[in-house]
C-alpha cells in the first residue's frame, strides 16, 4: 500500500504520523519551528553559507562528474579563471568507457580527465573501474555530507547523505567558490513501514513509489526524507537500489535516517568515520507524506516509456491484452512516426509475455546484493540457447571482486549470463542495445522512448520495462517469459560484502590538493573551446524553431544520448544532434536563424527580418526602436521540458545554435532550468494557450528591464499577419542569476 497524505505530516518521535489538521490544536506542534526537525533542515543548514535558510546559498563538501560532461565543465571553468580544484572532484570515465564510436575520440576525453585530475587536483576513475554512483558510495558519500553530481541520478541519501543532480554549469560555480542557490525546499516524509517480502527488490519499492508520485507532481523539486521503522528491515545496499530512482519522481533529493546497518557498510568500505547517526528530531513537520507498507508490494514492472508506467506482475498478466493495449495507444502518440509502431502484443504467446533480453547494470541494479541473488535464482539453471539473453554489470571493480569471492561470477557465466564491466551505457542507449521491435526488460533506471539505443528515424522501435534483477533472474530461467519473483517461493539471506581496497589502490588517480598547474592538459583534436555568446540587448526577437505539443519532453528528445556520446566534447557538432529523434528540422532552422543574424549584423539585413523589424514600429511605444538594440535568436516552445538527465548540453547545444530562450508551460525540474540560466536562455514561462506557430517571430521588448522587475506579466508580441499581445513571465531568480543572463551566459558572467 502507497498512501499519499492530502496535507502536511508531524513525525513524533520517529514512529507517529500525525496529520496537520489533527494537530492543529496540541501544544507544542509549531509548523514553522518544527520543519527544522527534520534531517534535511539539519544537513541543509550546516552547509549554507549565508545564514538565511529561506534563501540558500550551498558549498558542497565534493562534486563528481561522468565522461559524457566533465570536459565541458572543465573547459568552461578555464575560461572563467579556473586554477585549482578546491574541493574533492571526482572524474569518473563510465559513460563513453567502451571508446568504441568514433574511433579515438573517447579515449582523447578520458587522457584530458586525467590529466585535468593532475593539473587542478582530481580525482580520476579510468573506465571499466565503476558506474559514478557505486564509486561515490563506496568511497566519498557519508553522514550529513552534501555532493553535488553533473548526472541526475546523484543520490547517497541512503548513506545520508543529501545529493543533487545538477546541470555542469553549478559544479562549475562550485569550482569558483561560488554556490549553489535556491530557496529553502519543501520536505516529503517517506514513511516506510512493515519488511518487503521474499522475492521483492529495491526496483519493485522504486516503481511503487515513482508509480504513485511522479505524474501528479507530489514530490516535484521536493526533498524526499525517508523515515520510519521500515527503513531498518533493509540493508544499505538495498536502500541504495531505491535511493538512487527517487530522481524519476522528479524531485531535488533524498535522505535516509541512519542506523547501525548504515555504520556497518561504511566500516566495511573502510570509512566507519563518516557515519553520523541522522534522525528526525522527536517532533519534525514534513510538508507531505508518502507512506509505504513494505509487506504489500508485489513485484513489479515498468513498461514503456517511462519508469512512472508501474503495474504489479500478476495484474499485467491478469489484465494483459487491455495493459498493452493502452501502452501501446500511448507509445504511438510519443513516437510520432507513422512508420514505427510499438506492438507489445506480438510478444504474447500461451497468454504470456516474452522479452528478448535482459540486463542487470549501473548505479541502481549493479549493486552487490542485487547480483548475488540473482546469482542464486540461477544457480544450477540456464537462461536458453534462444533469442533470450541476459547480461549482468557489476556497478564496479570492488563489487566484480566481492563477486568472484563468493562464486557468484561462477555461477553466472555457468547459467549462460554474459558478465560484463562496470558501464553506465545500458541505461542510456550505448550498450546492449535490442533489435528492431525488441522488448528489453531492465534493472536500471529509465526506459524513456529511444533510450534503450533505437532510431525512430531510421524507422527503428525497440523498448524497455524495468524490473527488478530478482524477477528478471526468474524471468531468465522462464526463458524470456515475465516471472515475478515474489511467486517464485524461496527465502535468500545475502552473505555479508566484504570490500577490498585493491580494487582500486593500482588505479584511481588520488590527486586532491595535490595539483601542479604546470602539468600540460592534454587535448584531442575532437575537444575543442565554446564559442562566444552575446550578452542580452535591449529588446529580443525571437524565432520559433521548434513546437513540442507533449505532455513532457526530456532531456534525451532535446539531445539524444547514446550516439551522441563521442561528440560531448566538441560544442558544435554536438549541437547537430539537437532534437533530432523529436523535431528533425530544428538544427537546420535554428542555423537560418544564426545566418540571419549574422547577415544583418554585417549590415546586409535580410528582407524576411527587415520587414518583422518595421513591423515592430507599429507597436505603440515601440515607433522609434532603434534595431541595433534589438538581437534576434532562436527559441523552442515545449508544455513541459527538461524531464530526466542533468546533462548541461540539452540547454547548451541550443545556445550554441544562438538560441536566446524556451518558452514553457512549466519546466520539468529545476536542474534543466538553471541550466537555461547559466547559457543565457531565458526561462520565459507562458501565462495562457501557446498562441503561436511554428517559425512564428515573437518580440519581446525591455528584457533586460524586465529582469529588474517582479518578472511577472512580461508583454510580448507575435508578429504574424496580425500582431497579437501574448503575456510571458519568468519564476523568481537570484540576483547572480539574473546577471549571468544579462551577461549572455555563466562563462561571460565570471570573465567580467
Amino acid at each position: 500500500m502507497v498512501k499519499l497524505y492530502d496535507s502536511g505530516v508531524y513525525l513524533l518521535e520517529g514512529k507517529a504520523l500525525v496529520p496537520e489538521r489533527e494537530a492543529s490544536k496540541r501544544p507544542g506542534f509549531e509548523k514553522e519551528e518544527k520543519k527544522k526537525g527534520t534531517i534535511t533542515y539539519q544537513i541543509l543548514k550546516e552547509h549554507n553559507v549565508n545564514g538565511d535558510m529561506e534563501n540558500l546559498k550551498i558549498r558542497f563538501d565534493a562534486i563528481t562528474s561522468h565522461d559524457l560532461t566533465y570536459v565541458n565543465i572543465i573547459q568552461t571553468a578555464r575560461a572563467s579563471g579556473l586554477e585549482r580544484f578546491p574541493l574533492p572532484y571526482v572524474l569518473t570515465c563510465c559513460h563513453n568507457s567502451l571508446c568504441a564510436v568514433g574511433g579515438t575520440i573517447n579515449e582523447d576525453d578520458h587522457v584530458f580527465g586525467l590529466t585535468a585530475a593532475k593539473k587542478y587536483g582530481g580525482i580520476y576513475l579510468p573506465p571499466h573501474m565503476g558506474v559514478i554512483h557505486q564509486y561515490m558510495r563506496e568511497t566519498m558519500a557519508g553522514g550529513g555530507k552534501m555532493i553535488l553530481g553533473s548526472d541526475s541520478h546523484t543520490r547517497y541519501g541512503a548513506l545520508g547523505t543529501l545529493a543533487v543532480g545538477e546541470g555542469g554549469g553549478e559544479l562549475v560555480k562550485q569550482l569558483l567558490g561560488q554556490t549553489w542557490d535556491l530557496k529553502y525546499p519543501e520536505v516529503v516524509a517517506v514513511y516506510l513501514d512493515g519488511k518487503p517480502n521474499p522475492g521483492i527488490g529495491p526496483q519493485d519499492i522504486a516503481i511503487a513509489i515513482v508509480s504513485a508520485v511522479f505524474k501528479n507532481g507530489y514530490v516535484k523539486n521536493k526533498v524526499m526524507e525517508f523515515v520510519g521503522p521500515g527503513v531498518s528491515s533493509m540493508s544499505t545496499d538495498f536502500r541504495n537500489g531505491i535511493d538512487v530512482m527517487t530522481t524519476e519522481t522528479a524531485c531535488l533529493s533524498s535522505v535516509w535516517r541512519t542506523d547501525g546497518d548504515t555504520e556497518v557498510f561504511l566500516k566495511a568500505h573502510g570509512r566507519g568515520e563518516d557515519f553520523k547517526e541522522l534522525n528526525p528530531e522527536d517532533l519534525a513537520y514534513y510538508d507531505g507524506c508518502i507512506y509505504i507498507d513494505l509487506s504489500t508490494i508485489h513485484s513489479m514492472i515498468a513498461l514503456p516509456f517511462h519508469p512512472s508506467n508501474g503495474y504489479e506482475i500478476r495484474e499485467l498478466n491478469e489484465n494483459m491484452e487491455d495493459i498493452l493495449h493502452k501502452v501501446e495507444e500511448d507509445a504511438g502518440k510519443l513516437l510520432k512516426n507513422k512508420n514505427i509502431c510499438l506492438n507489445l502484443q506480438e510478444k504474447v504467446r500461451d497468454g504470456a509475455l516474452y522479452a528478448d533480453q535482459g540486463t542487470i547494470a549501473g548505479c541502481s541494479g549493479g549493486t552487490y546484493s542485487n547480483i548475488m541473488e540473482a546469482a542464486y535464482l540461477l544457480d544450477g539453471k540456464g537462461t536458453g540457447t534462444d533469442i533470450f539473453n541476459l547480461s549482468v554489470y557489476p556497478g564496479s571493480q570492488a563489487v566484480m571482486l566481492a563477486l568472484l569471492k563468493k562464486g557468484a561470477i561462477e555461477t553466472l557465466i555457468s547459467a549462460g549470463v554474459t558478465v560484463r564491466t562496470a558501464f553506465c551505457g545500458p541505461c542510456f542507449g550505448a550498450g546492449d542495445t535490442p533489435a528492431n521491435r525488441g522488448l528489453s526488460i531492465r534493472h536500471t533506471t529509465r526506459n524513456f522512448p529511444n533510450r534503450e539505443g533505437s532510431k525512430p528515424g531510421n524507422n527503428q522501435v525497440a523498448s524497455v520495462a524495468l524490473m527488478d534483477a530478482r524477477s528478471i533472474a526468474v524471468t531468465s530461467i522462464n526463458k524470456g517469459r515475465i516471472t515475478a519473483a515474489d511467486e517464485w517461493g524461496y527465502e535468500f539471506k545475502c552473505p555479508d560484502y566484504e570490500f577490498d581496497p585493491k580494487a582500486y589502490e593500482q588505479r584511481v588517480y588520488q590527486g586532491f590538493g595535490k595539483g601542479n598547474i604546470n602539468e600540460p592538459l592534454v587535448s584531442g583534436p575532437n575537444i575543442t573551446d565554446w564559442p562566444e555568446f552575446p550578452p542580452l540587448n535591449e529588446h529580443m526577437l525571437l524565432k520559433v524553431c521548434a513546437y513540442i505539443t507533449d505532455p513532457v519532453t526530456t532531456t534525451d528528445e532535446l539531445i539524444p544520448s547514446g550516439e551522441t556520446g563521442s561528440f560531448r566534447s566538441n560544442p558544435m557538432k554536438l549541437a547537430e544532434y539537437t532534437l533530432s529523434r523529436r523535431v528533425p528540422g530544428y538544427v537546420e532552422k535554428a542555423k537560418a536563424v544564426m545566418s540571419l543574424e549574422r547577415e544583418r549584423k554585417a549590415g546586409t539585413c535580410p528582407q524576411e527580418v527587415q520587414k518583422v523589424l518595421e513591423r515592430i514600429h507599429e507597436i505603440p511605444g515601440f515607433e522609434t526602436v532603434r534595431e541595433e538594440t534589438i538581437d534576434l535568436s532562436s527559441t523552442i516552445y515545449a508544455v513541459r521540458p527538461g524531464d530526466g538527465s542533468a546533462r548541461e548540453q540539452a540547454a547548451s547545444c541550443q545556445r550554441v545554435l544562438l538560441g536566446g530562450a524556451n518558452i514553457a508551460a512549466e519546466y520539468a525540474t529545476k536542474r534543466y532550468r538553471s541550466n537555461l540560466i547559466n547559457w543565457g536562455m531565458i526561462p520565459f514561462l507562458l501565462d495562457g494557450p501557446a498562441d503561436f506557430e511554428d517559425d512564428d517571430y515573437i518580440f519581446i521588448p525591455d528584457i533586460r528591464k524586465a529582469l529588474d522587475g517582479d518578472m511577472k506579466r512580461i508583454p510580448a508580441y507575435v508578429m504574424g499577419t496580425k500582431i497579437k499581445g501574448l503575456s510571458l513571465s519568468m519564476e523568481p531568480m537570484t540576483e547572480e542569476e539574473k546577471e549571468i543572463l544579462r551577461c549572455g551566459s555563466l562563462i561571460n558572467y565570471n570573465r567580467l
